[in-house]
């Protein structure tokens, strides 16, 4: 026993010693390593057939370098630190507008509700011709969007082409500091249950959601509280420890975060008094619910507080801190990884073991299977599991789109369709009882006709590789009638995709219509009308038996 005791003693005593001679043997490493790179940029400065760009081979060096790392360390130039300053205070010095890249002019795709693009008059499907004199032609949105943003209070102008009307339109607007809703839509449905939309975890998140469910149960005899956590990527981790808090009762450990330096290990508790330990809750969530959303949902689970519905989360586990650098630049880093309640990490990829892997494809192909990793158990005795983000409780099937449907949104004919319909209609019904009328539809088929709409599916491209084949090996004279009639039938097929998948092409149709109308809240408010998700979290709340028996072990 003695023997083992001194054994442990001496690890014990050579671990530092071994830390130690580990960070010099790094120190020296990185001032070789400084000073090589110091002489090289030298030498390439002086040397170098022709005139070469410091500061821009700089960044790509460093960015290259950054990229053996995981996807969120990142470098951030001076030019940039406006844009992460927004991931974190949901505020920034601009328009208030969302734009995208069409090819050829960046556009306004969606103009915040209440600021000054659209208070100015500034409509979704604005092509931005020029912004104070400077052409915005085949300049991407981002070069774009650095135009646009500014100080609160500096005026700019910006020149727009505007479907249906021939000459460009200017607008001369003043810049405010934008403040992105953290809760763009909540309300109590007549069934009851209250239900809050939470896009991002900025600042005073905690402080919204609780507001919103104090007034909920002042007014209403509450039935459930549903939070609607789908496509939020995430945020800052105290928003989502004091969200967890309304529900968890004071001093429960939220989420902990482990990591190299002392400084990255913490614990985080909630701090205060719930506000409710009773109402039924329904969690949504999907592929998009990440980070402090996944500490959320994961927390709520592991404390068996409510019911997780909807599909496997994203599965971010890592915490990232900002960090300064020379000349007015930074660093943004993952210093640890998160773990929350029961135990369990929640982060899908190990970076440390897919540096040559496509991070892309690596995440993606897992989520299409529902492998667990090691086990765990919730308060209640439920077994959950690591990795691979939260699975829900009650898994509901991702909603597939037809070829024809997804093409139709991703090249924007539906977007660029309701562009049209709002230059033809000054007004439509209220967002929820907005509709696709027959002659709406017919007129929105022969746009896209107009349009020269096509596409390839993959049928047509597996039927063209087997004709290849069936050429290449000699069959197609004994096959080839066949083949050639199985190619005139998908023809004819395709041809009925429109109306075939007319329900699916509908609903995006209504949502972007609405949205041009009635802004972010309208268009939350149509999607509702027929979400699957929210139907079985009505059925689930309403039904206690039920809400208990997912709850138990």
């Amino acid at each position: 026993m003695r023997k083992i005791w001194l054994f442990g003693l001496i690890i014990n005593l050579l671990i530092p010693i071994t830390t130690v001679a580990q960070v010099k043997q790094n120190n020296f490493e990185i001032s070789k390593s400084i000073d090589i790179y110091n002489s090289l940029l030298r030498e390439l400065n002086l040397n170098y057939v022709d005139e070469i760009n410091p500061a821009e081979l700089n960044e790509t060096a460093i960015n290259a370098m950054l990229k053996e790392m995981d996807p969120y360390t990142v470098f951030i130039p001076e030019s940039e630190i406006e844009n992460y300053k927004l991931m974190t205070t949901g505020e920034y010095g601009g328009i208030g507008a969302l734009i995208q890249y069409d090819g050829e002019y960046t556009r306004i795709s969606d103009p915040y509700e209440g600021w000054p693009a659209q208070k100015a008059g500034l409509q979704a499907g604005d092509a931005i011709i020029s912004v104070n004199g400077v052409d915005t032609h085949k300049k991407p949105t981002d070069q774009v969007s650095e135009l646009l943003k500014g100080q609160p209070g500096t005026e700019v102008t910006i020149k727009v082409k505007r479907y249906g009307v021939e000459k460009p339109i200017e607008f001369k607007l003043k810049r405010e500091k934008v403040k992105i809703d953290n809760i763009p839509y909540a309300t109590v449905f007549d069934n009851g249950i209250g239900y809050v939309s939470l896009g991002s975890f900025t600042k005073n998140a905690g402080n919204e959601m609780k507001q919103h469910l104090v007034e909920m149960k002042k007014e209403h005899d509450l039935k459930g509280f549903i939070i609607d956590l789908r496509g939020n990527g995430g945020g800052l981790m105290n928003e989502a420890v004091d969200i967890v808090n309304l529900f968890i009762p004071k001093g429960k450990p939220v989420v902990s975060t482990k990591g190299k330096s002392q400084h990255a290990g913490s614990v985080y508790h909630t701090n205060n008094q719930p506000v409710d330990e009773q109402v039924p809750v329904a969690i949504l969530v999907d592929g998009g619910s990440a980070s402090a959303s996944e500490i959320v949902a994961g927390s709520i689970q592991d404390y068996d507080r409510g019911v997780i519905i909807g599909q496997r989360t994203f599965g971010k586990g890592l915490v990232q801190n900002i960090l300064p650098l020379s000349y007015n630049t930074q660093m943004k880093v993952t210093i640890a990884k998160y773990y929350i309640p029961s135990g369990r990490c929640i982060q899908e990829i190990d970076y440390s073991k897919n540096k040559k892997q496509d991070t892309l494809t690596s995440h993606l192909s897992p989520l299409t299977s529902d492998t667990l990793g090691k086990p765990f158990k919730t308060e209640a005795g439920r077994t959950v599991y690591e990795g691979h983000g939260i699975m829900p409780d009650v898994k509901i099937e991702l909603k597939q789109y037809a070829t024809a449907t997804a093409y139709l949104y991703a090249k924007n004919y539906i977007f660029d369709y309701a562009t049209k319909y709002v230059s033809e209609h000054k007004t439509i019904a209220p967002a929820k009882e907005f509709k696709i009328d027959d002659a709406t539809y017919n007129d929105f088929m022969a746009f896209v006709k107009e349009k020269g709409f096509s596409y390839t599916t993959e049928s047509e491209k597996k039927l063209e590789e087997l004709k290849k084949k069936a050429k290449d090996e000699g069959y197609y004279e004994s096959i080839g009638n066949q083949l050639e009639n199985l190619e005139a039938q998908l023809k004819a097929d395709k041809e009925n995709d429109l109306t075939k998948n007319r329900a699916d092409i509908e609903d995006l149709l209504r949502l972007e219509i609405v949205g041009r109308y009635y802004y972010q809240v309208g268009r939350i408010m149509a999607s509702l009308e027929n979400d699957p998700d929210l139907k079985e979290a009505f059925n689930i709340l309403l039904d206690q038996k039920r809400y208990q028996s997912i709850l138990k072990p």
